[in-house]
């Protein structure tokens, strides 16, 4: 599985959901809606979920192996850094 593309949206407002992706794998299927949420030990990615009726939150989709898991958190994280270095570094300029 290669990661051919990371798409991000930063929130535009306080809270712990910082930015929402889109992940594309092998240039050939997309996950939506990956979120990058600030937790007690740092930034992590948290796979696309739906409420199920008894209040319980269900992945849609998410990587079976740890390995999988990691590649696409870094991939994501890469991009929010790299995205806000960037965003910083056009606010110095101004």
């Amino acid at each position: 599985m290669e990661i051919t593309d990371v798409r991000l949206r930063r929130m535009q407002t306080e809270g712990k959901m910082k930015a929402v992706a889109s992940v594309t794998l092998d240039g050939e299927f997309v996950i939506h809606d990956v979120k990058v949420v600030e937790g007690q030990k740092g930034l992590f990615v948290a796979m696309p979920s739906r409420k199920t009726p008894d209040g319980v939150f269900r992945d849609i989709a998410h990587p079976i192996t740890q390995s999988a898991r990691d590649r696409i958190q870094e991939a994501v994280l890469k991009v929010f850094w790299d995205t806000s270095a960037a965003a910083e570094d056009a606010s110095e300029v101004s």
